[in-house]
């Protein structure tokens, strides 16, 4: 039986014309982005024009130019004068990177402030940077379009929160929806007077404002910004949980409550030293937590996401061609690092067609890992061969990839693990594997191996594969070589394809064909 041909395959994702030799997609392969906020600047360098890019320089500066703007109405001056020789540092940077003009914006500090336009000003005679001042409402949509560059489909209620303001927008079907803005920033909640309890109080009356503008949502919640992320970080060192990536990290209601006791049971400068989060952040946390528990309590989600995408990656999405968004992040992002780093691309494609019987029966969610699976399957084969199984899941498992739920990144890795090494034995990821069920460890496994076995029988771009037939009722595995591939079924070969069956728990029968 002859193997399908470039023009029969289906064209999923990747596997048709790559996207980033597309001229319009090409010239994001380097953009540069910064973000005046109110508690901090950062300049981001996006590198790779694909759908997930990877962050080619990231700098962030704590200048914490809001700090005391309710009360002065003006510009932290120490935090302006740092804002400034950052920016003039940033704009330096992009000098010497050759980068297009920067995309930059400001967002409630500088807009509020009454001498905000006057440091715009100031930036813009001092450093020729350009700052493109925007309003809450632009500020909520542009986070939002940040998370669907991480999640395409996702769907809920984006909570971004800076240091002045916090925003909140509706996605769903790939669209933002309604939108709002807030002063329950945490720099601005420092200042109002009668302690925690006006506070609370403050927080009560705006939260409701927002949920009458809004109504309930009950969907998920993803809370994007640096307060979030940090109360996220101690919610991991409460609970011991094994894989440090905040970006999909999930919490339950219910963890949030606890993590708010914990908060204020503890020393703030003892967690600090065990999350690794700076003095100026870890400060911020008891006024943050006080907002997400009344957020919580209003809107009344079903789970709480972590994204690690927001304003910046909302600014990369907005140049995007539409093509390029519709793509799904985890398939490019793969395809891309195939293309650029394993010693045969396009052999991922070969692999994923001789794996596919194995898995007749796989939703579409599975299929798209085992995709990926089969796309990275040799990235990382410069690695020294006794660290390569345990790089291979190190680099999926903390890897920079948007639509990836935690567990799916074990089950790419895991599998990824058995494509380099035949039997798992206990291992400091052995708390990581935990956070996948036995089933779906046991399919990482048979991936593993059968990407293990079938990357030993294709060396040539034209040359026919073979092909597996699986019964999964009789229990029964056939492997299908044509004649000309029947040398490259030796001894090491034939040990792989034996491995594949015992972890199948089945027979098996090698047909040579004419």
């Amino acid at each position: 039986m002859n193997q399908p041909t470039e023009a029969t395959l289906p064209e999923w994702g990747p596997f048709g014309r790559p996207l980033f030799n597309d001229p319009s997609a090409r010239a994001l392969s380097r953009i540069g982005v910064v973000d005046v906020g109110s508690n901090s600047v950062r300049m981001v360098v996006f590198d790779g024009a694909a759908r997930s890019p990877a962050y080619f320089y990231n700098e962030k500066i704590m200048c914490a130019l809001g700090a005391g703007l309710s009360e002065s109405g003006r510009l932290n001056p120490e935090g302006r004068v740092r804002a400034l020789a950052a920016l003039r540092r940033f704009q330096h940077l992009a000098g010497d990177l050759d980068l297009p003009p920067l995309a930059a914006v400001a967002t409630a500090a500088v807009r509020e402030a009454e001498d905000g336009h006057d440091f715009c000003a100031e930036v813009l005679r001092e450093t020729g940077l350009k700052i493109q001042v925007i309003d809450g409402d632009e500020e909520a949509r542009l986070s939002a379009q940040g998370v669907l560059l991480g999640w395409p489909g996702a769907y809920g209620l984006i909570c971004d929160i800076g240091g002045s303001s916090m925003e909140l927008a509706e996605i769903a079907n790939n669209q933002v929806g309604r939108r709002v803005t807030s002063p329950l920033g945490p720099l601005k909640l420092r200042d109002i007077k009668g302690g925690r309890k006006g506070r609370k109080a403050h927080i009560k009356q705006v939260m409701g404002e927002l949920k009458a503008q809004l109504g309930p949502q009950r969907d998920r919640l993803f809370l994007v910004g640096g307060s979030w992320r940090a109360i996220a970080r101690i919610d991991m060192l409460r609970r011991n949980y094994p894989l440090k990536v905040l970006h999909e990290y999930r919490m339950t209601v219910r963890d949030v409550h606890e993590t708010v006791k914990f908060i204020e049971n503890s020393d703030l400068e003892k967690l600090r030293s065990k999350t690794g989060l700076s003095s100026s952040r870890i400060s911020l946390v008891p006024y943050a937590i006080d907002v997400l528990t009344r957020l919580i309590r209003e809107f009344k989600p079903k789970d709480i996401a972590i994204s690690s995408y927001g304003i910046r990656e909302g600014l990369l999405f907005e140049q995007m061609p539409q093509r390029l968004r519709d793509r799904d992040p985890l398939i490019e992002a793969s395809y891309f690092a195939e293309a650029k780093d394993a010693r045969l691309p396009g052999f991922g494609k070969q692999l994923f067609e001789f794996v596919m019987p194995l898995f007749k029966s796989a939703p579409p969610a599975q299929v798209r890992l085992i995709k990926a699976a089969c796309l990275l399957h040799d990235v990382s084969w410069r690695a020294h061969p006794d660290y390569r199984a345990e790089i291979c899941f190190d680099n999926v498992t903390r890897a920079n990839l948007g639509g990836l739920k935690h567990s799916e990144r074990v089950f790419i890795g895991l599998a990824l693990q058995h494509r380099y090494r035949n039997k798992r034995e206990g291992n400091r990821f052995d708390p990581i594997y935990a956070l996948l069920d036995e089933r779906s460890q046991t399919q990482a496994e048979t991936l593993g191996k059968a990407m293990r076995f079938g990357a030993m029988l294709w060396l040539k771009r034209d040359a026919r594969m073979g092909r597996l037939t699986w019964f999964p009722k009789k229990r029964r595995l056939e492997l299908h070589l044509p004649k000309e591939a029947a040398a490259l079924f030796g001894e090491v070969a034939e040990a792989r394809f034996q491995s594949l069956v015992s972890a199948l728990g089945a027979t098996s029968e090698v047909f040579i064909e004419e």
